[in-house]
């Protein structure tokens, strides 16, 4: 900090693509801090060490990092980084930041609130973090260049060509000569290729330019060293697209001569997303302006078309069975007495993933919690060390999902061990869940944002005063990264969210957890659909109108696994609450079992079969019904 004449540095998790989930070469925060989080902003100076997160890694924070070196800064409660450098730092004083880790909209942000103290924002290209471990021969690991997966259009229903047309059109709509394009999963969604760069993400280090202004080689991809292995060279042209590729290393040199070159007057379109590094790269020309804003990529693939959708049905299915199998073996296991502990938890589901058609590995990496650890909201168990056993009086919390070929998953199911809760944890238990259906039942107005649908989700909670410190719902890729924007469920409006619209596929996951204790969430995918008195939805009969006009929507839930009924306080629960149950439950059975008994797998079946039994309330008493009436049942609750 010294050398470059700086006072305080910053470092965000994030890499030169404002990806969430980095690769290890990016991953400077948690390298600096010890805070494994995906969410965080480390700040030093030459007397403090600051690390601010949210709330799903203040109790994490705790437990890994060093605290005699380090002050969590509570995102939300304590001062903001702008507010906390202006009150600390002095006037000509000098502020730090990695141009390519800085969006555009962040850089001037920050540097508004500085100018006022006279403080400066300072481009530091060269990272010092990384300088730093090279000094202490700790180097940070090289960037991942990782073989390459050609994704035909049997599963992305679009041929690659088709999306590159689509996105010349809205160029030339906005008059500009080029769409540079920063967003690895943009970049893997418009040339149906897919990648392994970043853990648990199927991408790839790039940068895509689309030109306008030419007729040939207008698509210039930066990857690698610049040579494209043959059969992605085929799977390109056999969807009619050419493409030109570069060096990765080369996009800075490329959008600086671009600059340089185009006529005055002309615009080159960046997405708001895009680094500090690359807007300047692009403004090196001040004849030549930039046009900034969301990616069209991003609203494009948000609306999932009726292949993926068809995919993303189908890849729920496969999932639900390897889900359904872990969770009995889960139960059977620990029950009988045997040493299962959290990291046993991860492999079995990897394993029993990995016996379904078209699976390339998690989602992201596994959460499961046991007792005290299910409410670090965010915890991934360590191989190293001693491993936390599964007890039968653990509440055990286990969020995992798969990437398939044909959709991405996420699920969260609870357990209690014993199917024996004490009464927080059944109460708990019941009001998440209560959340989690009057969510997965609204229906509302097409073009509603998702922070006008949040406080459903935690309706339940609030009534006795609980809550969650982490938001409802986010989108999810097609074979793409599990947290996908620019739409959400959250308590504040997301910037550039275009408004819930059929196609369109979100995760619904409130939860409650007991710091020191355990932790609850209930999570499933669900998909966007037009609400009708047609519609499969317990509310479709009593639909009078549509909004005037506006349009009806709801959700649909495609994730497919039981919850654990006999944790529930059923007189809790309303008769519509129990009627969505009990039909999602027969829906379970009805779908899940067949492919079961095909299988052979008939412990399983037996397991799903007695775990989807209706509920009824009676006396306070939990009763199930006889599991042969269930395919009964499930077509009487529907009337």
């Amino acid at each position: 900090m010294k050398e470059n004449n700086v006072h305080a540095f910053i470092v965000p998790t994030a890499d030169a693509h404002n990806s969430q989930y980095i690769a290890p070469s990016d991953a400077r925060r948690e390298w600096l801090s010890g805070l494994s989080g995906s969410s965080g902003t480390a700040l030093v100076t030459e007397n403090y060490a600051l690390v601010w997160t949210d709330g799903r890694y203040f109790t994490q924070f705790e437990l890994q990092v060093d605290t005699s070196v380090w002050t969590l800064m509570r995102q939300g409660i304590d001062l903001t980084i702008q507010n906390w450098l202006v009150t600390n730092l002095t006037s000509q004083n000098r502020v730090g930041v990695d141009p390519t880790t800085y969006t555009r909209a962040s850089w001037n942000t920050l540097e508004a609130a500085l100018r006022p103290g006279n403080i400066e924002l300072v481009p530091i290209y060269n990272n010092i973090v990384d300088e730093a471990r090279r000094r202490i021969q700790d180097p940070p690991p090289d960037r991942p260049n990782e073989p390459l997966l050609a994704l035909s259009s049997n599963y992305t229903g679009r041929v690659s060509s088709e999306k590159i047309s689509d996105l010349l059109i809205q160029i030339r709509a906005r008059r500009a000569s080029a769409l540079v394009l920063t967003a690895l999963d943009d970049i893997a969604y418009t040339l149906n290729i897919r990648g392994s760069d970043i853990p648990f993400n199927p991408v790839f280090f790039s940068y895509l330019v689309i030109r306008a202004d030419v007729e040939i080689n207008n698509t210039i991809l930066f990857w690698g060293d610049g040579e494209l292995p043959t059969y992605i060279e085929d799977h390109l042209a056999s969807e009619g697209t050419q493409i030109r590729c570069l060096p990765y290393i080369q996009i800075f040199d490329y959008l600086r001569n671009l600059s340089n070159e185009l006529p005055s007057g002309s615009t080159i379109w960046l997405s708001s997303d895009g680094s500090q590094a690359v807007h300047v790269a692009a403004e090196t020309n001040p004849v030549v302006s930039t046009l900034s804003t969301l990616s069209p990529v991003a609203l494009m693939k948000c609306i999932k078309n009726d292949v993926e959708l068809r995919g993303f049905r189908a890849s729920h299915i496969r999932d639900g069975v390897a889900v359904i199998r872990f969770l009995r073996w889960i139960h059977e296991e620990v029950s009988s007495g045997k040493n299962i502990t959290e990291i046993n938890v991860v492999d079995k589901l990897d394993e029993l993933r990995g016996e379904e058609q078209y699976y390339k590995g998690p989602s992201f990496a596994t959460i499961a919690g046991a007792g005290e650890n299910g409410a670090i909201i965010h915890y991934k168990p360590s191989r190293e060390g001693p491993r936390r056993v599964i007890r039968t009086d653990d509440m055990l919390l286990v969020d995992s999902g798969g990437q398939y070929m044909d959709g991405t998953t996420d699920i969260t199911r609870t357990r209690h061990m014993s199917s024996n809760p004490t009464p927080a944890q059944r109460l708990a238990f019941t009001r998440v869940l209560k959340g989690q259906i009057l969510l997965a039942t609204a229906v509302f107005p097409k073009g509603s944002t998702g922070n006008l649908l949040e406080t459903l989700a935690r309706k339940a909670l609030w009534d006795v005063g609980l809550n969650y410190a982490h938001g409802t719902g986010h989108g999810v890729g097609h074979f793409l990264n599990v947290h996908e924007g620019p739409s959400g469920i959250g308590a504040a409006l997301m910037a550039n969210d275009p408004g819930i619209t059929p196609g369109m596929i979100f995760s619904d996951e409130p939860g409650f957890y007991e710091v020191g204790e355990y932790g609850i969430r209930h999570e499933d995918i669900v998909e966007v659909i037009e609400m009708s008195r047609n519609a499969d939805h317990i509310f479709a009969d009593g639909l009078v109108d549509n909004f005037s006009g506006r349009g009806a929507v709801a959700f649909y839930t495609i994730s497919l696994a039981p919850h654990q009924t006999a944790s529930l306080d059923v007189e809790l629960l309303s008769e519509d609450e129990i009627k969505y149950l009990n039909n999602y439950h027969a829906r379970v059975l009805a779908t899940l079992g067949p492919i079961l008994k095909e299988r052979q797998l008939t412990e399983d079946y037996e397991w799903l079969e007695k775990e989807c039994a209706p509920i009824y309330r009676s006396a306070a008493i939990l009763l199930k019904t006889s599991p042969f009436l269930l395919i009964i049942m499930y077509s009487l609750l529907k009337l």
